[in-house]
C-alpha cells in the first residue's frame, strides 16, 4: 500500500468557527489560488470577510455558513495539492459532498459555490416558515433513536427524524420544534446525554421536501462530469458512478439523513492509508477515530495541520 493513498473527507455545516479561512489565505498568498478573490463577485456578499474576520454569530445563518464553510475547504484541498498530495477517494458530510465533488472533477468550483449558496438560502427561508431544529443524542443506538422518532410521530407531538447516522453512539434527529423536544426528553430517559444544535433549520428530514424541486431545477442548470476518483455519496454509501448519479445525490440529500457511519465503513474498505479531513474544524476528524480506529484521521485545516499531515502521508508505509 502507497502511503500518500488517502481519503479526504470534507467538512459541513457545524464545523464553521470566526476567521476559519485567515491561516489558510496567509498561506495561499504564495501560491495566489482564485477562490478569495472572485468569491464575492460569484455570490454578491462579503464572503472573503466572513472567511477571514467572520463572528461566529455571522456564520450561523446557514445562508453564510455553508458557501464559506464549502470555500475554507477548497482553499485547504488546493493548500494540501501544493504539497503534492491528491486523494485516492473523497467524500463529504452533507454540503461537504459538493466539495468532493469538485475535488473529483464532477462539479466545477463555481457552480459547486453557486449551488451551496442556493441551497442555504432555501434551507434557510424553510427554517423560516417552518420552525425548527436539530439536537445529537449521545451514548445508546440509532435504533433506539429510530425507535423514539416513531413514538413521537404516533403520538402526535410533532415531526422528528434521524438526520444523521454519525456513529455507533451518535445520532442526530431534526424536525420541529416540539418533536425534536419530545425525542430529545425521551432519550434523556434512556440515558442518553442530547445536544441541542445551533442550526438555523431543520436539515436532512421531509420537512426540507417543499424545497427539493426548486433545488432540482437549479441542478439541472449545471453540468456534472464522471468522476476522476470515487465519491462515497451520503444518501447510499456507495460510490457515485456518473455526473447523474452525483446530481440526483445531492438532490435526495435535503431529505435523506446523513449515513456517515457507513460512508466512514465504505471508505475504510477502499484501502486507503489515512482518511484526512480537509477544512475547518476536527468534526470528522473525531467522527473517523471512533468509527475506523485502526486507519490514522488527521486535520488539515491550518497550515500547520497541511504540513503534519503532508509527513504523515509520505511516512514509510
Amino acid at each position: 500500500m502507497l502511503a500518500y493513498r488517502f481519503a479526504a473527507l470534507f467538512p459541513g455545516q457545524g464545523s464553521q468557527r470566526p476567521a476559519m479561512a485567515a491561516q489558510l489565505a496567509a498561506d495561499d498568498a504564495r501560491s495566489r489560488t482564485p477562490y478569495l478573490d472572485i468569491a464575492d463577485d460569484l455570490l454578491g456578499m462579503p464572503l472573503r470577510r466572513l472567511c477571514l474576520q467572520g463572528s461566529a454569530d455571522e456564520l450561523r445563518d446557514t445562508a453564510v455558513a455553508q458557501p464559506a464553510i464549502l470555500l475554507t475547504s477548497l482553499i485547504a484541498l488546493e493548500l494540501l495539492r501544493e504539497r503534492g498530495l491528491e486523494p485516492s477517494v473523497a467524500a463529504g458530510h452533507s454540503l461537504g459532498e459538493f466539495t468532493a465533488l469538485v475535488a473529483a472533477g464532477v462539479l466545477e468550483w463555481t457552480d459547486a459555490l453557486r449551488l451551496v449558496h442556493r441551497r442555504g438560502q432555501m434551507m434557510s427561508r424553510v427554517g423560516q416558515a417552518a420552525p425548527g431544529g436539530m439536537a445529537a443524542v449521545l451514548g445508546i443506538d440509532a435504533a433506539r433513536v429510530e425507535e423514539i422518532c416513531a413514538r413521537v410521530a404516533r403520538t402526535g407531538d410533532g415531526t422528528v427524524e434521524v438526520a444523521n447516522y454519525n456513529s455507533e453512539r451518535q445520532t442526530v434527529v431534526s424536525g420541529t420544534t416540539t418533536g425534536v423536544a419530545a425525542a430529545s426528553a425521551a432519550a434523556r430517559e434512556l440515558g442518553a446525554d442530547v445536544v441541542a444544535l445551533k442550526v438555523s433549520a431543520p436539515f436532512h428530514c421531509s420537512l426540507m421536501r417543499d424545497i427539493e424541486q426548486e433545488f432540482a431545477s437549479a441542478l439541472a442548470e449545471v453540468a456534472f462530469a464522471t468522476p476522476r476518483i470515487p465519491v462515497v455519496s451520503t444518501v447510499t454509501a456507495q460510490p457515485l458512478m456518473d455526473g447523474p448519479a452525483a446530481a440526483a445525490a445531492l438532490r435526495r440529500q435535503l431529505c435523506a439523513p446523513v449515513r456517515w457511519h457507513e460512508v466512514v465503513r465504505a471508505l475504510a474498505e477502499q484501502e486507503v492509508s489515512t482518511f484526512v479531513e480537509v477544512g475547518a474544524g476536527r468534526v470528522l476528524t473525531n467522527l473517523g477515530r471512533a468509527i475506523a480506529p485502526g486507519i490514522p484521521t488527521v486535520p488539515a485545516g491550518t497550515s500547520a495541520q497541511l504540513d503534519a499531515a503532508a509527513v504523515h502521508l509520505r511516512a514509510p508505509a
